[in-house]
């Protein structure tokens, strides 16, 4: 039976993708400093997905997608468009699997997510983003031509689901701490971690509620959830959160958002470098810019937090070194 990537995901999708991926995804760890609550005024716990294989979340819904794949389905193997994280994580995934993988990424794509793509084995073809080039477009045809497996980075159900294993992780480890109610903050681009961990939170921990995390300029999901549509941004601004300047939210994640997250927030580009700093300061974390924006909300957006305890996941750790020293020169 050919995988099933094109309807909206439910919570029985993550406990699916949760079996296939025990054993293979890393359970990081829920962490806390003492200087980090200083400085936010409240409890702050770190979902420290910075730590995952391939360095960040993306592994888990690479996993889930590639490993629900029917035998005939890999025989052509499968193509991925991502600027860097689902990039790696897809690569990593179709290799352990013993299939071919072709990942379409922008010229513009940080160095150290181009040759970390190769080096899992994956075929990259780049376009060129500041130039006007629609990746899904150039994505399409080249899966139509060769007959290999489209992921997209979140618009896919079990992309979704296996995302949502890091909300399940986070349940269980907030329960192991005694937490009742919190504020999840997470970072967001297309939404499929967000809309993964909500559809998981909302099973297991009905009294958090989950916020997405933008940066500006690409605030179109904090757009959509208040105006109740999905709404698209039009905008030429270069931000340095590469990971997460997607133009609208998902088809499939945004009805799981809709239902189940509370309000979007926004950060600029330097708070987010200055959550990279604090991160690197005060949990020794290396954070990409787009991985550390929900940090970057708890730091900087103090007046949209009503709980004493607030839960940030540090997304991603896959940054340009240059990008990173300059986060820490701050």
């Amino acid at each position: 039976m050919p995988a099933d990537f094109n309807r909206i995901p439910d919570f029985n999708d993550v406990k699916s993708a949760s079996q296939r991926l025990s054993g293979v995804v890393v359970e990081t760890p829920l962490l806390e400093s003492p200087l980090l609550n200083e400085l936010a005024g409240r409890r702050v716990l770190v979902k420290a997905e910075c730590l995952q294989i391939t360095g960040a979340f993306k592994l888990r819904g690479a996993w889930s997608a590639v490993s629900s794949l029917a035998d005939a389905e890999k025989a052509n193997g499968v193509l991925a468009y991502s600027s860097g994280n689902h990039a790696q994580a897809v690569a990593y995934a179709a290799a352990k699997h013993n299939i071919k993988a072709t990942i379409v990424m922008p010229k513009d794509a940080p160095a150290l997510k181009l040759e970390n793509t190769r080096k899992y084995g994956a075929e990259v073809i780049q376009y060129d983003r500041p130039g006007g080039e629609d990746r899904e477009a150039i994505g399409q045809a080249i899966a139509s031509e060769r007959g290999c497996v489209l992921i997209k980075p979140y618009d896919n159900t079990q992309v979704i689901a296996g995302q949502g294993t890091c909300g399940l992780e986070i349940a269980k480890q907030a329960a192991q701490l005694n937490i009742k109610q919190a504020q999840v903050l997470v970072c967001c681009g297309g939404g499929g971690l967000t809309s993964g961990i909500a559809l998981a939170l909302a099973s297991e921990a009905p009294e958090f509620v989950v916020h997405p995390v933008e940066p500006e300029h690409y605030d179109d999901v904090a757009r959509s959830l208040a105006s109740d549509q999905r709404k698209t941004v039009n905008t030429n601004f270069v931000s340095i959160c590469d990971a997460i300047v997607t133009p609208s939210p998902g088809e499939l994640t945004f009805p799981v958002m809709q239902k189940h997250c509370g309000a979007g927030m926004v950060v600029t580009d330097n708070e987010a470098l200055n959550a990279m700093r604090v991160a690197a300061n005060t949990l020794k974390l290396v954070a990409e810019p787009g991985g550390a924006v929900a940090l970057a909300a708890a730091l900087h957006r103090k007046e949209l937090l009503h709980t004493d305890t607030v839960i940030c996941v540090v997304s991603g750790g896959n940054v340009d070194p240059t990008i990173h020293a300059q986060a820490c020169a701050q």
